[in-house]
């Protein structure tokens, strides 16, 4: 963090109560509803959906205008910074597990649901009862072809580019934080706008994917375990990248303002390490959902 002046170390900054918190739980419950809504075909869910974001962007756009001010005017030392650096590892923790969950589902229908409703192991019973004759086999939609027939997404095409693109966005942003310690601007704004610029052409791919996906092979979110599977792990880590790209856009336009210096700049860390782990993410992404 950048400091207008050199604060107390022995003063540990407590902030006045904020009405922030509030208004966000209630924007993120709206977008959840909504986005549930719309996923189960309610006519008001898509608009409940966008209103939800739309507040929670404005919510975040003002409380962090709270913390960039507290910043800027000081009111940060050694204590609020090793206190921010936790609360980042913390939550970069829970994204991880977010994750997993997701992995661990997958993962799962894979090995042993799939397989007990193709009559193996524990689940002769099963097949004969319920899914007679059902063979198993990945990918699939699942007893009884749900969403019908659909044709997966090739690896070796936009998957493949896209996970070039964010291991070369993972080098520009090492390289802009060099930068920044180096006390080089231009080289740090050049090679944080193009990582910027490749968050955003990885966004553009996936967008064309899906519409690919839908249009054109019948892979949709209703594709049985397969096409659920597939699109809550892109799609949660399509929404993980637009939030990056957003926080990077945010952190360039502080570096253009000279809000950080070669040794206070956590803000411009927290952002580069979300961005490393939403790399990490994509290529797990990439083996898992695409390759195998």
């Amino acid at each position: 963090m950048a400091h207008a002046h050199t604060p107390d170390p022995n003063v540990y900054f407590v902030p006045a109560s904020s009405r922030w918190p509030f208004y966000g739980s209630i924007a993120l419950f709206t977008t959840m509803v909504g986005l549930a809504s719309w996923f189960n075909d309610a006519s008001w869910g898509m608009w409940t959906f966008y209103v939800g974001v739309t507040a929670m962007l404005a919510v975040l756009f003002a409380w962090f205008g709270d913390v960039i001010r507290e910043s800027i005017g000081g009111n940060y030392n050694r204590q609020v910074d090793v206190s921010f650096r936790m609360g980042m590892v913390w939550f970069i923790f829970s994204e991880i597990m977010f994750f997993a969950a997701f992995f661990g589902a997958l993962f799962y229908a894979r090995q042993y649901a799939l397989p007990w409703l193709g009559g193996e192991g524990d689940g002769k019973s099963t097949n004969a009862l319920l899914w007679e004759g059902f063979s198993t086999g990945w990918p699939t939609n699942g007893p009884g072809d749900i969403g019908g027939q659909f044709q997966t997404i090739s690896a070796w095409g936009l998957p493949l580019l896209n996970t070039l693109i964010l291991l070369t966005s993972g080098i520009t942003i090492t390289i802009a934080h060099h930068a920044l310690k180096a006390g080089h601007r231009r080289s740090l704004l050049v090679w944080l706008g193009a990582t910027v610029l490749l968050g955003c052409i990885f966004l553009f791919f996936q967008a064309e994917e899906y519409i690919h996906a839908y249009k054109e092979l019948n892979l949709t979110l209703g594709s049985g375990i397969y096409g659920s599977t597939f699109f809550m792990l892109t799609g949660f880590h399509g929404a993980h990248v637009t939030l990056g790209t957003i926080m990077l856009a945010i952190i360039w336009f502080r570096c253009l303002k000279g809000h950080f210096t070669r040794d206070e700049h956590f803000g411009f860390e927290a952002v580069a390490w979300y961005w490393h782990f939403v790399d990490v993410v994509w290529l797990g992404l990439f083996l898992f959902v695409y390759v195998l």
